[in-house]
């Protein structure tokens, strides 16, 4: 009997996990969750309504800047865009630090220009390390479900 129930729930078990062919459980929005260093841009996100966008099935590239990053943008800045009269101000900035498409380290090319879902372009250097638009990317290729998150060391802003 309980041998007969350990199989049943085992097998219950195996076939509800989801599956998915790159081996990552996780969507980018969960990735960063689970991180350190991002509750900030979680909580931007979160305040911006892009939590089911960025959940959704992509692929998405996002640079993803760092808690320290969002410290560093002068004082007062963060609250004000966190405000709800300041939602488009603050989607315009997350969505300009995404492209469709899933960008791997490897795609990268010198002087490289990639279309954001802001509608910007960024541009992308690969000598003496790779920088976006002037930020370091400091961490690449995380993979997630819907897509790659490479942590940058600067909020970059369009203009």
């Amino acid at each position: 009997m309980l041998r007969r129930t350990f199989l049943a729930l085992t097998t219950a078990a195996t076939l509800s996990t989801p599956v998915f062919a790159d081996g990552h459980s996780m969507d980018i929005v969960d990735t960063a969750v689970k991180a350190d260093g991002f509750e900030t841009l979680v909580a931007a996100v979160q305040a911006a309504g892009l939590v089911d966008t960025l959940k959704g099935e992509g692929p998405f590239t996002v640079f993803a800047p760092t808690d320290e990053a969002f410290a560093a943008l002068p004082e007062g800045t963060l609250d004000d865009l966190l405000k709800p009269e300041n939602k488009d101000q603050l989607t315009a900035i997350l969505t300009y630090h995404v492209v469709p498409g899933k960008v791997m380290s490897g795609d990268l090319e010198n002087n490289m220009m990639a279309a954001t879902a802001q509608g910007g372009d960024l541009t992308i250097m690969t000598e003496d390390g790779v920088t976006v638009n002037g930020a370091n990317v400091v961490t690449a290729d995380i993979e997630a479900s819907n897509g790659v998150i490479h942590v940058i060391d600067a909020v970059i802003l369009p203009e």
